[in-house]
């Protein structure tokens, strides 16, 4: 099987590439793609599938969680292509699910990887494998991207800036969500998240009981609460244990489905796919099981 490694460099953490190019120069059946602007990695890989139908190829997604959405969206629904992930991005979250980046760093454990199909988000034209949520987290990233280039805002303060600001201006969201035709919820929301796989906002735990290869979404709605509450719950949230603690029982709404709309009470709603902000009012979102193949390293004993 050929593997080719797309690397972003606008994601790249340390020694990445260096590992990468001695990885590709080891392997005659590697090769090396460096990435030149969004999206690119998803045309470069359409382009090599369609050039290779008779030809099982590895997509090595070397960036964060939107370089893995960019490989994965061109993987799916391809039955001679996979992907797998050389996680060195900012945040990592899809790769927690199989416990954190260190199983893929191994280059010859992801080689060797067997690919099997997991599920994977169709939401309206686009493609999820993560999560997709709305609301206060959403409105973090937003301001982030807007002030991370700014001075004195910029860099590693971004995400402070974007929490204060999403306090004092994120606390609530107005939305109708339907499950599987069934409405589900509708009124103001702090946050809902749709997810395939675990972790988001690169720390937090928002669905503790999701798999990858089970044909469901996970749904977790958090309904809006004081400043005082956010700040003393965050952390349940965080370390993924919102779903049992006493204090959250009358806050969080937890169920799963395969089918989900959200539509915006308030003009265009805000939502992140896999990091990526993007807006409309109104989105359409549907697990596709076994719509992806993924290499998964082996852990070495």
């Amino acid at each position: 099987m050929k593997h080719i490694f797309l690397y972003n460099p606008a994601a790249g953490q340390g020694d990445a590439k260096a590992c990468i190019e001695a990885t590709v120069a080891q392997h005659p059946d590697c090769e090396l793609y460096v990435t030149r602007e969004p999206r690119d990695a998803t045309l470069y890989t359409e382009k090599r599938i369609a050039s290779s139908l008779d030809e099982k190829l590895c997509f090595v997604a070397c960036g964060g969680d939107g370089t893995i959405n960019e490989v994965a969206s061109a993987v799916a629904g391809h039955e001679n292509a996979c992907f797998t992930v050389y996680p060195c991005g900012s945040g990592n979250d899809f790769v927690k699910i199989y416990g954190g980046r260190e199983r893929f760093l191994d280059m010859d454990a992801l080689l060797a990887a067997e690919p099997a199909p997991i599920d994977i988000l169709k939401v309206d034209d686009r493609w999820c494998i993560n999560v997709f949520s709305f609301g206060f987290d959403t409105g973090v990233l937003k301001t982030m991207n807007n002030v991370k280039r700014k001075p004195l805002m910029g860099g590693q303060r971004a995400y402070y800036v974007g929490i204060v600001h999403a306090l004092m201006k994120s606390m609530k969201t107005s939305c109708t969500i339907t499950v599987d035709g069934e409405s589900f919820y509708s009124g103001d929301i702090l946050l809902c998240t749709f997810a395939n796989a675990q972790y988001v906002g690169g720390s937090f735990k928002c669905a503790p009981r999701a798999k990858v290869d089970d044909g469901l979404i996970e749904v977790c709605l958090v309904k809006p609460i004081s400043r005082l509450s956010f700040v003393n719950l965050i952390g349940t949230y965080t370390n993924g244990t919102h779903l049992e603690d006493p204090r959250m029982k009358d806050i969080v709404l937890y169920t799963q489905g395969r089918k989900l709309t959200v539509e915006s009470a308030k003009g265009l709603l805000p939502v992140s796919l896999d990091g990526e902000v993007i807006e409309r009012k109104r989105f359409t979102v549907e697990v596709v099981p076994g719509g992806v193949n993924f290499a998964l390293p082996e852990v070495k004993e």
